[in-house]
């Protein structure tokens, strides 16, 4: 028997979170976060978790789940979520995912090719050479490696770069290799109903704005000052994914005297705006 898997994707502040909800009330639903920072605990606020009146209306599964310092790539969530669906199918409910991270869509819907698991010393070993010798010495070596790999990114994609060097390092293959690997797909059962949350982009951006504002309003400034403490003190590792929440480098900045409130807010407003845009883009063209 098919079953009946929701899927709502749209860029940040489109309206993804209301989508999900009058879903959920409609089909005895249970939300499950499909962003890669909200799943994160740290900055609940700047990366717009779901309210506490929203998470005891309907439950929500998998929001600030994960330590801060935790590794979660699309094949990490797969492997996560897929039991949760299961188990809230078993339940008598219904699976809505919700989020705007697009590769763990397609993971989800389309499936993965079969990745290698990375020692974490392997994984340490290739960070610390990444900082120790810079972006475009490190990004060269690659291009010797291994140019396949290395033809798809530029120098300044950090995290592409690394993973391709540590998958070569751990298995002695490209990556390139690993992803042409069949991929392992979703049960056949599992029917996924997506809905696309793609607003006019004028009505976006003027969300997106007034959105930072609201954060502010509530808690924002707050929270980035609670979590800077925990990267300071080594709690939290500097330059987790949690670092690139929309707005943390900014309010960060001007607490630390780089810049006025009113500058961090009209820049990270900015950030946002284009990240949306990015979204919206690859959201159309993607899925």
């Amino acid at each position: 028997m098919s079953i009946n898997i929701f899927v709502i994707a749209g860029p940040t502040a489109s309206g993804k979170s209301a989508k999900a909800l009058e879903l959920a009330r409609k089909h005895n639903g249970v939300i499950i976060n499909c962003d890669s920072l909200q799943i994160y605990d740290g900055l609940h606020i700047l990366t717009a978790h779901p309210s506490k009146e929203e998470q005891e209306e309907i439950p929500h599964l998998l929001y600030g789940a994960l330590h801060p310092n935790e590794v979660c790539s699309a094949g990490n969530w797969r492997e996560i979520v897929e039991p949760i669906i299961t188990r809230t199918i078993e339940n008598g409910q219904t699976p809505i995912i919700c989020g705007g991270t697009g590769l763990y869509i397609k993971a989800l819907m389309e499936g993965l090719s079969p990745m290698p698991d990375i020692p974490d010393e392997v994984r340490d070993r290739v960070v610390a050479k990444y900082e120790s010798i810079g972006a475009d010495a490190f990004y060269a070596e690659l291009m010797t490696r291994d140019p396949i790999m290395a033809d798809r990114f530029h120098a300044n994609h950090k995290a592409r770069i690394i993973r391709a060097m540590e998958v070569l390092e751990a298995t002695g293959k490209s990556l390139a290799e690993w992803q042409e690997l069949p991929r392992a797909a979703p049960p056949s059962h599992w029917n996924f109903e997506l809905h696309k949350v793609l607003p006019e982009r004028e009505i976006l951006y003027d969300r997106c704005n007034r959105r930072f504002e609201w954060m502010l309003e509530h808690g924002a400034l707050d929270e980035v000052i609670a979590f800077d403490k925990r990267l300071t003190s080594g709690e939290v590792n500097e330059g987790v994914p949690l670092c690139k929440a929309l707005g943390f480098k900014e309010l960060r900045a001007y607490l630390n005297n780089e810049m006025t409130l009113q500058d961090a807010i009209t820049k990270a407003q900015t950030i946002t705006r284009n990240y949306a845009k990015r979204q919206m883009t690859w959201l159309r063209n993607q899925l």
